[in-house]
């Protein structure tokens, strides 16, 4: 019984397949952030201290509504967490130069330390990873990841050959 559209085998598609995709998404995960989790807990941070840091250290001088937009929590939520890590100075504000109500966010010498620390490992783990699966199986990753976010978020990438990001916060884009 194969199921077959289009001139190609999606047997992929089978429930089994897809359950078991979504368990490799969820171990993957795990020991993806397991090491930099330790060292966040040194500091009483958590995932969402994470991935503030490494947004503001990706794109310096980003803004708290762009940071915002990535991340889809709260400005409550956001406010928290970005109140500790300035307060414990691992990330700068300041005002925007046209607009003064832009809050510009960027990491401190501390805060680029911390998140050379917690990179370090996961560069590692995706670099032995994709040296073990080659280039077309890195290339059908991506097109898996891309699949996987929405649409919106899709815009804010490219093709590793390509100059310029199709969409990235609008501060790289010039209106922010």
């Amino acid at each position: 019984m194969s199921d077959i559209k289009g001139g190609f085998n999606q047997l992929f598609l089978r429930e089994e397949e897809l359950r078991q995709a979504m368990e490799l998404i969820f171990y993957a995960y795990r020991d993806f952030t397991c090491e930099a989790d330790a060292i966040l807990a040194k500091s009483n941070f958590g995932r969402a201290h994470h991935r503030v840091i490494y947004f503001v250290g990706r794109y310096p001088n980003i803004t708290v509504s762009d940071l915002l937009g990535i991340l889809k929590i709260t400005k409550q939520s956001l406010s928290r967490v970005l109140g500790q890590l300035i307060d414990q100075e691992y990330i700068a504000q300041r005002q925007g130069l046209r607009d003064r109500r832009q809050r510009l966010l960027e990491l401190t010498p501390k805060g680029l330390e911390l998140e050379r620390q917690l990179s370090e490992n996961q560069r590692a783990v995706i670099a032995r990873a994709y040296r073990g699966a080659g280039a077309a199986a890195v290339e059908g990753f991506r097109k898996v990841m891309l699949g996987i976010i929405n649409e919106d978020d899709r815009k804010r990438f490219r093709a590793p050959s390509q100059p310029v990001p199709v969409s990235a916060p609008s501060r790289m884009r010039g209106s922010g």
